[in-house]
């Protein structure tokens, strides 16, 4: 039987590179996105920034699940003294809040083998003028890890994979305004394919061992 991912953010950058090697490698995809994404790609059009856990849960009650990608996510910049709660309230929503829906709908009714990947960051850790940012990212790991404790005696494992600056629309984003990203060591910005050959690699059967970690992609930013 053919396996299915469901991949948020799937129209556009890290998300969409990570469905499309899905795809390409024999999976089903179904991806939650806004736009639609690439042909082939089994579209749910969800605006995850407003959705309810009802709404999510009726668009995916029909979905037998073999692995979750929550890609989908935003960045909204600012200092001390300048910070919106309406754009950390955002922040949280999409990547914190709608991860733990996805999973309370997805996780319990997959079997050994599932696999989860929560796409992080590498300013998880801090990061001057993307407190709220990073605050919403680094929710993830502590997610991820209670949820991996939970499902490791059921052969289904849950990471996050953690890029730096990687080359997609979010590089060039405006709301960025003076926080302009850094090139790592390496003398270039991580490419999304390289993400998603990562999150591919951890949705296999050869990742079984891997699981409640957060492996940085970030060609050296974070030496």
């Amino acid at each position: 039987m053919m396996r299915r991912a469901v991949v948020t953010g799937a129209s556009s950058g890290i998300g969409a590179a990570i469905a499309e090697r899905l795809l390409a490698q024999g999976w089903a995809v179904t991806g939650i996105s806004r736009s639609p994404p690439a042909p082939g790609i089994d579209h749910l059009a969800l605006d995850l920034a407003s959705v309810t856990a009802a709404e999510l849960r009726e668009a995916l009650a029909d979905l037998s699940v073999q692995a979750l990608v929550h890609a989908a996510g935003i960045l909204r910049v600012a200092p001390l003294g300048s910070l919106e709660q309406s754009e950390g309230a955002a922040m949280w929503r999409l990547h914190a809040d709608c991860a733990a829906m996805l999973a309370d709908i997805l996780l319990p009714a997959m079997t050994a083998g599932g696999r989860v990947v929560l796409i992080g960051s590498r300013t998880a850790t801090g990061s001057p003028g993307r407190s709220q940012y990073a605050a919403s990212k680094a929710a993830l790991v502590g997610l991820a890890r209670s949820w991996a404790a939970e499902v490791a005696p059921h052969g289904i494992t849950v990471n996050v994979v953690a890029p730096g600056a990687t080359e997609t629309p979010m590089l060039k984003d405006p709301a960025r305004g003076s926080v302009s990203p850094r090139l790592p060591p390496i003398g270039r910005f991580v490419q999304p394919g390289e993400v998603a050959a990562l999150v591919s690699f951890l949705l296999g059967d050869e990742a079984a061992a891997i699981t409640g970690q957060q492996i940085v992609v970030c060609g050296g930013a974070s030496l």
